[in-house]
């Protein structure tokens, strides 16, 4: 499957990794999720990004769960593979992983913990970006990472040809203007990574969402992307807010925690295993994440 960046927009799932109850890599229940979200109407989806738990699996078994993933997909949606690390050497070498798979793209997180200048943080991806011909799509998410990827830096970089799209997870609406502001390219996507404003950000031009809310409710999200992609926004938003609650109970614990919980839940994984340091959903947290998913008319 060739991209033609169309395949970074709508719907995306922040896909979650299954585990069976020892920890190891659940195929089966992998195969299960991707029938899921291509039922559903995913546009996309994200392999073992942070949702994925990338901070925990093994390189060889990140690169197995991609691969695995492409095959249970067999090109019936486009696949996108996590890819960001916090050496450039590592993330390059990973994405080079990919090359000639049929991964669509990458989606790499800004390098985490080292917390880098904005002139490093352009190296960083201009290394990345000259050492392969796949589409990049930069992830800036500040809370997790403790480093921002700022306008000015997303615009030197949007000058590159492979970087085509930034995945901006701050829940500051005002970063769409200040994006479209630098860059100044309407073939430049921007990918809300906040579930919870990601309406009102593609009202201001964003053009979908990377989303761990549609690991449960992907028909739903689904269709709010695409009213919201129509201009049907009050619409879009009258559906939007009856997820609202399940949006913010997501993130109740740790992500992705609460979100596999909720599949196990819905039955879409047999066992919502987790690798240390994550822990299972805490007693609280299963009533409030319980209670969110039946006010969405998932329960």
């Amino acid at each position: 499957m060739v991209s033609d960046h169309s395949d970074f927009t709508g719907s995306i799932v922040a896909l979650i990794t299954p585990m069976d109850s020892a920890g190891r890599i659940d195929k089966a229940g992998l195969k299960k999720l991707v029938d899921y979200h291509i039922a559903s109407g995913t546009s996309a989806i994200v392999s073992v990004g942070t949702t994925g738990e990338c901070a925990t699996l093994s390189h060889d078994e990140h690169v197995e769960v991609v691969l695995r993933t492409l095959e249970v997909a067999d090109g019936r949606i486009p696949v996108i593979a996590g890819t960001g690390a916090n050496a450039t050497a590592e993330a390059i070498s990973l994405t080079q992983r990919f090359e000639n798979t049929g991964v669509v793209g990458c989606l790499s997180v800004t390098p985490y913990y080292n917390r880098p200048s904005q002139e490093g943080l352009y190296l960083h991806y201009k290394a990345i970006a000259e050492n392969t011909d796949l589409p990049q799509i930069l992830y800036n998410v500040p809370s997790r990472t403790g480093c921002d990827l700022l306008p000015p830096t997303v615009a030197r970089l949007a000058k590159l040809k492979n970087i085509v799209a930034i995945k901006e997870a701050t829940g500051n609406l005002s970063r769409v203007s200040q994006i479209q502001e630098w860059v100044n390219d309407e073939n430049f996507i921007l990918l809300s990574g906040d579930d919870v404003s990601f309406v009102d950000f593609m009202k201001l031009g964003g053009r979908g969402v990377i989303s761990v809310t549609a690991n449960v409710a992907a028909a739903e999200m689904a269709r709010i992307c695409k009213l919201a992609d129509q201009g049907e926004f009050l619409q879009a938003r009258s559906l939007n807010s009856q997820l609202m609650e399940l949006h913010h109970q997501l993130f109740v614990e740790p992500s992705p925690t609460p979100a596999k919980w909720a599949c196990r839940q819905l039955g879409l994984i047999t066992d919502d295993t987790l690798r240390l340091p994550m822990i299972p959903l805490t007693q609280e947290g299963q009533v409030s994440v319980g209670k969110a998913l039946k006010m969405a008319g998932l329960l």
